[in-house]
């Protein structure tokens, strides 16, 4: 007997029913919304992470060195590899683009709640507008995506951002402050005691005086935001905070307003962030972890080659999403469903096969024997993979040019003139034919 690798996961039939569902669901709202879906690699040049992020995060990558003596990593995220693929074909490519994909990605660290070293992610990204639409139908997408899983607004928060004005707070308490560190220290600040909150701005450049008062500024009411422009007497600020205001506005007109919150203590810890930022979480707190986020990164594509373009996305993980489904009780039961099953007794297989066919080209899902098993076999079968109903095809059935429904929930029967069966009924039972 093997393991399976630490940190990776198996999925059974019934857990895939469900992880289906969720990521049809997904993936039908950014349809609805003109995104596109493309399909990536999952071997990328290890150097492209080290170019983005620094060496440091070999350690967090599966990496190696290939046959053919290339460094390559197993791809951690999908904004690097999305920002390549729109770099090649710029020139030709229509603008504002819409992309779309469901994959895996691996990161080498710690398994915890909702975070495995091997996890799947649905990307949504716009490229080439800078319009606060462009955020504003990003958070749109992303509300709706929650709301088709099943989930309301009384279930999660959706907390809002805006990297320029933390940016330009920052920039105001004097030149010497490392911007990126100190919101790299925002970004912990949920996870980790006040002092080493306080220790960590300190060390980005403030003192603790200008820590405490930064941190002060952070909470202030969403409603009083655009007098940080006045108290910081920064120009940067006060377009940003105006930005942020836009894509409200513009949220507000997408219908999912009512779902946002105004949070400046919402940093997102990448430094490619240049704009509108945002994440979900569960509003009972019950999962302990951000259930995902997203934001602006305008100047990604220019540091990857390409002219500069603007660009926003997000990128909700399926493990914390399914989390957040299962505490609110929208996740569906784990198990089997299945249409059909369609049984046979004696030498019927020709017209148990034409039946099969015809159910199937309905649309609906239909199981046969495969393995020559007995009548009560069969029927255990059936009750094992959730049969709604069971068509009974036996010779001495068909010597009556008829065959079997019975009803699997309720034991129920009825016998039907071959002829009929499945006929025009789009999801022919027992009720159909019963007199």
């Amino acid at each position: 007997m093997y393991d399976s690798v630490k940190g990776f996961r198996d999925f059974y039939p019934e857990e895939m029913q469900a992880r289906r569902w969720a990521m049809d669901t997904l993936e039908d709202v950014a349809r609805r919304y003109g995104f596109r879906e493309i399909a990536t690699p999952a071997l990328e040049p290890t150097e492209m992470y080290v170019d983005k992020s620094g060496e440091e995060i070999v350690e967090e990558l599966y990496s190696f060195e290939d046959k053919g003596g290339r460094e390559v990593a197993l791809t951690p995220e999908l904004t690097p590899t999305v920002a390549r693929m729109f770099v090649a074909k710029q020139q030709e490519l229509s603008k504002p683009i819409k992309w779309v994909s469901t994959r895996p990605f691996w990161r080498y660290e710690e398994p915890q709640q909702g975070r495995f070293r091997e996890f799947y992610q649905t990307n949504v990204d716009i490229f080439g507008s800078s319009e606060p639409t462009a955020d504003a139908e990003i958070l749109a997408v992303a509300v709706d995506m929650l709301t088709d899983l099943g989930l309301t607004g009384e279930d999660f928060e959706i907390r809002v951002s805006h990297r320029d004005i933390l940016s330009g707070v920052l920039e105001s308490f004097g030149a010497d402050v490392d911007v990126p560190e100190a919101i790299r220290a925002v970004d912990k600040r949920a996870k980790v005691d006040h002092d080493e909150y306080l220790d960590a701005l300190v060390e980005a450049g403030l003192n603790y005086g200008q820590a405490d008062k930064f941190d002060e500024m952070l909470q202030i009411d969403a409603e009083e935001i655009e007098t940080l422009a006045d108290l910081t007497g920064s120009e940067d600020v006060r377009a940003a905070t105006d930005n942020l205001q836009a894509v409200l506005d513009a949220a507000e007109d997408f219908g999912v307003r009512e779902y946002l919150t105004v949070s400046l203590t919402t940093a997102r810890g990448l430094d490619y962030y240049t704009g509108i930022v945002f994440e979900c979480f569960d509003s009972t707190g019950e999962v302990s972890r951000s259930v995902f986020g997203g934001g602006r990164y305008d100047d990604l594509i220019e540091g990857f080659g390409g002219q500069p373009t603007p660009a926003v996305g997000f990128a909700p993980g399926h493990a914390t999403l399914q989390l957040l489904c299962q505490r609110a009780g929208v996740w569906p039961a784990e198990e089997l469903s299945t249409d059909y099953y369609v049984l046979q007794v004696g030498d019927t297989r020709p017209t148990a096969a034409r039946i099969a066919r015809d159910l199937r080209e309905q649309g609906h899902v239909v199981e046969s024997d495969v393995a020559d098993r007995s009548f009560g076999a069969q029927m255990g079968y059936a009750d094992g993979i959730n049969a709604e109903t069971v068509v009974i095809v036996g010779e001495q059935d068909l010597e009556n040019d008829e065959v079997t429904l019975k009803e699997m929930d309720d034991g129920e029967q009825v016998s039907v003139p071959l002829s009929e069966f499945p006929g025009d009924h789009d999801r022919p039972t027992f009720d159909d034919f019963a007199e």
